[in-house]
């Protein structure tokens, strides 16, 4: 695969040599490269001569007229006719060093994708263990950054050596025929370039390894400072790491430093003698003319083809330096890309046309595991666990549960021993089998950033379903990626077709997916809080117009509900004649929200039509007034609290960070006036008060008389705002979806009043009861299956976290089911629930479920009692709760 060959003993390993890897895969492209090269030599060659025949046969020539081609050229004729040709070479000589430069960035980008995508492929069959030897914050620079040079060099690895030294040799060949001793005088330097200079790179070479290996240890100290943040904050040990930092960086700054003074020296050394060259040639070549044994013509050829042999040996040599440098990169990466026990490519990406279901029973035989450090983690176990049961496996620290259940998922392999399902060999089964019938949630589960939905379905996204259907430009766009992913050696897999394994969840087309999701949710008692989730989430009204007209329907018949059961006054409704003190000020301003994100708003503040709107009712001025009485107060409320106060939380509008530029803005209103601001510090508490929620932050700086000119604006606004500020608001309207707002503001079309009391449990409650009275669970638990979950699914509680992993585990119905505390962030009453839910669910199925609660084993067919790494018990809870057993000792325990 890719770079990857195989070696004597059948093991898979990667190309060593950085040449044989370019030659490997793009020898073609650079013959291509060389022909062209060739090619653009005899145009060099008469570009160099040109200028000699202008000046001796053009300007000082005689014998005119002259007959070339048959036409007759008179002296001045001659002389154009020549600076023509002269003026098309350079023309000539810049296209082919166009052509091939162009050809030489694709080359070098197709080889440099094609070189990341055998590494990223490496890292995928990284054996487990490896992973906690080398962290990402190492192997991240290495595929990235580090390999970056790597490009321009395998672009440049044969051409620029063709084209510099045929270029230098087609000039040092002008040389000599112009004059031998001129030729001599032109390479006698050299040697001692040739020798000295590899002797002095050979040092920044080794300097530029440990440079190398040192930033790899600072980046992955960075990453640990990240990761450990909060250890660092609760520990107060800020000083030390920047202590720690400030090492590493001297040692980096040393190593650094010594490169410039050795590298510069080279470049140094190199001008030097390059600059002696004129010397020769104004000595020995004014000594010739004045002999009379050398044109003037062919001194100046001479020094002109000279000048252009500067560019070429500097090219040589810079080549030179490149090529250690990624020498040096190339086979410090492959070090790094080559651990032990890699997994087999076939095993990774190898697809059985049929996968059976697992029957029988699973077996192990004599099984054995130990750590890095020879520390023996299982020992001869041996099992016999039937398909059809549901195992519990309990243990104490360091009994050897934890590792059997990774052996059981294929997530550890066995240093000795077998584990047979069904009659077969668990560890040569491919990926496709184990990652298909078999499932494993551990404590802790990673989600990757993106939809709920889409992790959820990951364990069903083996290899495309369903091809896009495309046409026109569309399908020429993906032929092209297409036909460059196989010149890159890439996979031709479209990442954006349908990958979902219908068969695998049961059921066809989206619909009934969506179904399974829900049902799996359900199981897992997460489905109220994806119904949380997709009541604060958006619809598209453009994509879904039918999802967004239903919650229309479901607001009318909240708020005939509201009226009928006299909960009217818990709701303020947006009317257009209306303040409306339980919305934001900018929300009462505009009678909608911006359609952008982010900064939107204060864009919106600065267009000129808003601007005259709140200036001529001096609106502006009562607004920069109550932003100023707000920051007054946020001060002094704030003041003394620490960053992480539930007030920061309360007025959100403002935070920590804000208080200090806040505080200068005051001091300075306070010593010149409000006079002073000029218009950006008077936008910023502009911006402050239009974050206000009256009802809700309750600071009392707003008088009806404000309210009211708020409201004459908004009509303003709303009547006589230009076309391209009305664009930028989406209004709101009775009728209309409001595609800025949640499902849940949508159907209640207004805010849930503070301060009356169980408000908004009441209002909650009613409105659960309108979504499924009016059919409309299903579109909002999309939007909750739309929500974005963060990276490594920070947006998500740890036990919902856990719970979403055994639903994902569920989905792929799997005949083989592996938790290893997979609920440890649960409630303990909720997991007795979730166990019992669970084995319902996999009736028929095996679990193997190593607890961490070992009292939750006695409702499972069977147990196994681990201890020492050895099995201390196995059998129906009944038959091993005796008295005095490790079972006993360990349900007594806890």
């Amino acid at each position: 695969m890719g770079a990857d060959k195989k070696n004597k003993k059948g093991c898979v390993s990667m190309e060593h040599s950085l040449f044989r890897y370019i030659v490997r895969h793009s020898l073609r492209h650079q013959i291509i490269l060389l022909i062209l090269t060739v090619a653009s030599f005899p145009f060099l060659y008469i570009f160099l001569d040109l200028p000699k025949v202008i000046l001796n046969k053009a300007i000082q020539g005689s014998d005119f007229p002259k007959t070339y081609f048959g036409f007759e050229f008179d002296q001045l004729e001659y002389l154009f006719a020549l600076c023509a040709i002269f003026l098309l070479l350079v023309i000539v000589n810049q296209a082919f060093k166009y052509v091939i430069n162009v050809y030489k960035g694709l080359l070098g980008e197709r080889m440099l994708r094609r070189l990341r995508y055998d590494l990223f492929m490496r890292v995928l069959r990284f054996p487990l263990p490896h992973f906690r030897r080398t962290s990402a914050g190492e192997t991240i620079p290495m595929i990235t950054s580090e390999v970056e040079p790597l490009g321009g060099y395998i672009a440049e690895a044969i051409a620029t050596p063709a084209y510099q030294g045929g270029t230098l040799l087609t000039i040092l060949a002008f040389l000599f025929v112009q004059d031998p001793l001129m030729g001599l005088a032109a390479i006698s330097l050299y040697p001692i370039q040739i020798y000295l200079i590899p002797k002095l790179q050979r040092k920044v070479n080794n300097l530029g390894k440990t440079r190398v290996r040192l930033m790899r240890k600072v980046s992955d100290r960075i990453g640990e400072t990240i990761t450990g943040i909060q250890e660092i904050r609760s520990n107060d040990t800020a000083a030390y790491e920047l202590a720690d930092f400030a090492n590493r960086m001297n040692g980096v700054f040393w190593v650094r430093y010594e490169i410039y003074i050795r590298k510069f020296f080279i470049k140094f050394l190199n001008n030097f003698i390059s600059q002696l060259g004129p010397f020769f040639f104004f000595t020995i070549g004014g000594y010739l003319v004045i002999k009379g044994q050398l044109s003037i013509g062919a001194l100046v050829a001479v020094i002109s083809a000279y000048k252009e042999l500067y560019s070429p040996w500097k090219e040589l040599l810079a080549y030179y330096q490149m090529k250690e440098d990624a020498r040096i990169k190339y086979e410090q990466v492959v070090a790094q890309f080559e651990p032990a026990g890699m997994i087999d490519p076939d095993r990774l990406l190898s697809d059985p046309p049929k996968i059976e279901p697992f029957t029988g029973e699973i077996v192990l035989s004599g099984v054995s595991l130990a750590d890095e450090g020879e520390i023996q983690l299982l020992e001869g176990v041996s099992l016999h666990l039937p398909l059809d049961a549901h195992t519990a496996v309990v243990g104490g620290a360091g009994s050897g549960k934890h590792e059997l259940a990774l052996i059981l998922a294929r997530l550890a392999d066995p240093q000795s021993g077998r584990v047979t399902i069904g009659g077969q060999d668990l560890a040569g089964l491919p990926d496709a089998v184990v990652g298909r019938r078999i499932a494993f949630v551990g404590a802790s589960t990673v989600f990757f950033n993106g939809a709920l939905a889409d992790n959820l379905l990951y364990g069903l996204k083996h290899r495309p379903v369903i091809a896009r259907e495309l046409d026109g430009e569309a399908k020429r766009l993906w032929e092209r990626d297409l036909n460059e992913a196989r010149r890159s050696g890439n996979c031709e897999w479209d990442i954006n077709a349908d990958w979902i394994d219908y068969d695998a969840v049961g059921g066809e087309g989206i619909e009934a997916v969506e179904r399974r999701m829900i049902e799996a949710l359900k199981i897992v008692r997460l489905d109220d809080d994806v119904f949380a989730l997709g009541l604060r989430g958006r619809i598209d009204p453009e994509a879904e117009p039918e999802r967004a007209a239903r919650v229309l329907e479901g607001r009318e018949k909240f708020h005939s509900a509201l009226g009928a059961e006299g909960l009217g006054k818990l709701v303020e409704p947006f009317e257009v004649e209306r303040w409306n003190d339980n919305a934001s000020v900018a929300e009462n301003l505009l009678f909608g929200a911006p359609r952008g994100d982010g900064e939107e708003l204060e864009a919106l503040v600065e267009h000129p039509f808003v601007e005259e709107v709140l200036t001529d009712g001096s609106l502006d001025a009562d607004l920069v007034e109550a932003g100023r009485r707000i920051a007054a107060t946020m001060i002094e409320l704030f003041a003394d609290l620490p960053p992480d106060h539930e007030f920061f939380e309360q007025y959100s509008f403002i935070s920590s960070e804000d208080l200090p530029g806040y505080q200068t803005l005051l001091n300075r209103i306070e010593r010149e006036g409000v006079g002073a601001l000029d218009a950006q510090e008077r936008r910023r508490l502009v911006g402050l008060a239009l974050q206000l929620i009256p009802a809700r932050h309750r600071l009392d700086v707003l008088d009806d008389r404000v309210r009211e000119r708020i409201l004459v604006a908004r009509k303003r606004l709303m009547e006589h705002g230009p076309g391209d500020l009305k664009a930028r608001i989406e209004f709101f309207d009775r009728t209309r979806y409001h595609a800025r707002s949640s499902i849940q503001d949508n159907i209640l079309f207004g805010r849930i009043v503070h301060g009356q009391a169980q408000a908004r449990g009441k209002v909650g409650q009613k409105l659960a009861q309108v979504i499924d009275e009016a059919e409309l669970r299903d579109v909002v638990m999309a939007a909750g299956l739309a929500f974005q979950v963060g990276s490594g699914g920070s947006r998500l509680s740890n036990a919902q976290r856990q719970k979403a992993a055994i639903a994902r585990a569920l989905l792929k119905r799997p005949d083989l089911l592996v938790l290893s505390e997979a609920t440890s962030a649960v409630d303990t009453l909720e997991q007795v629930d979730l166990v019992e839910r669970l084995r319902e669910a996999m009736a028929g199925h095996c679990i193997v479920w190593s607890l961490q609660r070992p009292a939750l084993a006695r409702s499972f067919d069977r147990v196994v009692v681990m201890q020492g790494g050895r099995v201390a018990q196995t059998g129906t809870p009944d038959e091993i709760d005796q008295e005095g057993s490790a079972f006993r000792r360990l349900t007594s325990e806890g």
